[in-house]
């Protein structure tokens, strides 16, 4: 038997037609690859960083040698002050050099195979048509008549915002919308 789902009239709010489910819908739900995908184009967002190169090494630090029963760290010269013989440039002593210093040539961004990226979005259009999926971010769906909710095409002949939320209203989709933007702020 095959999946058929209603198209809806935004002016009434009745079913006008139905259609055979798109395909999309019946496709598995790789929410492993999903969460690859999305990982990946969140990298793409980053901007590089690094520490200075010469950060924890401006000194004239040099070290002492064997036979003083110290360790050969390099040590700052000089007399008089707390800072001479202390331990620097290197990364185990205070005011030093980081192991394994940041650069600006690491790999920031990722490329996404675009295979994967298709897959990753039939499966996210797939969980869409997933009651339980829907229910369980948060969402109410006593007014919404089924999942898929289908509107007419005509519908987005609307110009006007005010248009729109009125039809939102009537549909009785506007209240999901308001609560998760009341989440968002």
């Amino acid at each position: 038997m095959e999946n058929r789902v209603n198209i809806y009239s935004y002016k009434t709010g009745y079913p006008i037609d139905n259609i055979p489910l798109p395909g999309v819908f019946l496709l598995p739900l790789r929410t492993d690859l999903l969460k690859f995908v999305h990982q990946s184009i969140s990298k793409n967002k980053r901007q590089p960083y690094s520490v200075n190169s010469v950060s924890g090494t401006k000194t004239s630090a040099k070290s002492w040698g064997p036979g003083r029963a110290v360790a050969r760290v390099p040590r700052v010269p000089g007399s008089g002050t707390h800072r001479n013989g202390q331990g620097a440039v290197v990364n185990m002593c205070r005011g030093g050099r980081i192991f394994g210093p940041t650069t600006i040539w690491r790999k920031w961004h990722h490329k996404i195979n675009k295979n994967q990226r298709h897959q990753a979005l039939m499966t996210a259009i797939a969980a869409s048509g997933v009651t339980s999926l829907i229910l369980a971010r948060g969402f109410e769906l006593t007014d919404i008549p089924e999942i898929p909710f289908v509107l007419e095409s005509s519908w987005e002949s609307l110009c006007k915002i005010k248009e729109t939320i009125k039809t939102f209203e009537f549909l009785g989709i506007d209240k999901q919308i308001l609560k998760k933007k009341k989440k968002k702020t």
